[in-house]
């Protein structure tokens, strides 16, 4: 059986160094492999989604709630949300190929932030567009979003077929306007990262040689639709990795976490009175648990990163420390959000930060560690 028709799993190391068990995975028996660019759109989509959100509530404020319409008329923007939503889907379904996904993630991300903006009107009997608990819902929308497509893509590590797929689906833009240098890369690395991941028989996955050969017989063309969504992750990767080469990135990841920990504290103080008159003391009860939970992991990440263990003890380190940033976001901001939205909102800009510093981190370390 080849590695093509195997999928993905993870499967143990006695497994004659695959990676792949002997039973596909549900997903590429169904005929769904994993796009290798899934969780860069969808971070870009939940960014864009709140970012549509602030910016809407901001003009609101700033221009006295406007109204579009008259005569008893009033288009309200869930509807334009509604129509940009729909765009995007439509463009998914016109084109094929990856450079309209990017597009796409766009228009559909500011038409879902239109969208989902005005859920307070459509959760009370009244059509409340500040009902409190609004922003805290639209919060943990977004949050169950990347949670569950995070479960999706990285649950099972990716099977040499899917990148395979991927390259597969590259090329089918070069089919009818030719490859761009970019474009030609990534597809030349996924193939060979299928080739790394079956031993190095590339044959041994389906199809691997053929679009090899499909690659190197498309012309070129660097004629292409834009990025932005490679635009956003690449610049801000690159503002990440600036950070850490030229100051102490560790530093910058473990007392940054520390600050916005400390400033949830003082915020989740502050709302107890909010909270008992609101009801919802369960809230505070909450956001105080993962707090707890968030400063363990941090002074675990310390004293870890102190230890002699090695790189291995260093990674561990960061990773205790992105789960206490991750703990503070997933958790405690939710709560949060229900009775200060602003100040939490300024939490979860500040922990996003902290998260790509600490990922560029492990990537220097990692270079070091390889000697790069």
């Amino acid at each position: 059986m080849t590695d093509g028709v195997r999928g993905d799993g993870g499967g143990g190391s006695g497994r004659s160094g695959k990676d792949e068990p002997r039973r596909p995975a549900a997903l590429l028996r169904w005929g769904l492999p994993r796009d290798h660019r899934a969780m860069e759109h969808v971070i870009t989509f939940v960014v864009l989604t709140l970012a549509t959100i602030l910016v809407t509530r901001l003009f609101l404020l700033v221009t006295g709630y406007p109204q579009v319409g008259g005569d008893g008329l009033h288009i309200a923007h869930v509807l334009w949300g509604g129509a940009l939503m729909v765009a995007a889907f439509l463009m998914l379904l016109l084109f094929i190929g990856p450079v309209v996904r990017p597009a796409a993630v766009v228009v559909g991300g500011v038409g879902f932030g239109l969208f989902i903006d005005e859920v307070g009107k459509f959760l009370t009997d009244d059509n409340d567009y500040f009902y409190e608990p609004a922003i805290a819902i639209m919060y943990a929308v977004v949050v169950a979003i990347v949670v569950a497509s995070d479960l999706v893509t990285s649950r099972r590590s990716r099977a040499p077929s899917e990148d395979v797929a991927a390259a597969a689906d590259i090329a089918v833009t070069g089919l009818v306007g030719g490859l761009s240098v970019r474009q030609r890369a990534v597809a030349v690395e996924l193939l060979e990262r299928a080739a790394d991941r079956s031993d190095g028989a590339a044959a041994a996955v389906a199809g691997a040689d053929e679009v090899r050969a499909l690659l190197e017989a498309l012309p070129s063309d660097d004629d292409e639709l834009p990025d932005p969504v490679r635009a956003l992750t690449h610049r801000s990767a690159d503002a990440a990795r600036r950070i850490v080469s030229e100051t102490n990135g560790w530093r910058i990841a473990l007392w940054g976490t520390a600050v916005l920990l400390a400033a949830s504290v003082v915020v989740a103080v502050t709302d107890v009175a909010a909270a008992l008159n609101s009801g919802v003391a369960f809230l505070i009860v909450v956001s105080g648990l993962s707090l707890l939970a968030s400063w363990v992991l941090w002074f675990l990440a310390q004293r870890a990163q102190r230890s002699d263990g090695g790189t291995t003890a260093r990674s561990r380190a960061l990773d205790l420390l992105r789960g206490a940033v991750a703990t503070n976001l997933l958790v405690t901001q939710v709560a949060l959000f229900r009775f200060d939205p602003w100040q939490a909102t300024i939490l979860v800009v500040v922990g996003m930060v902290l998260l790509v510093v600490e990922w560029a981190e492990q990537q220097r370390r990692h270079a070091e560690a390889s000697g790069a």
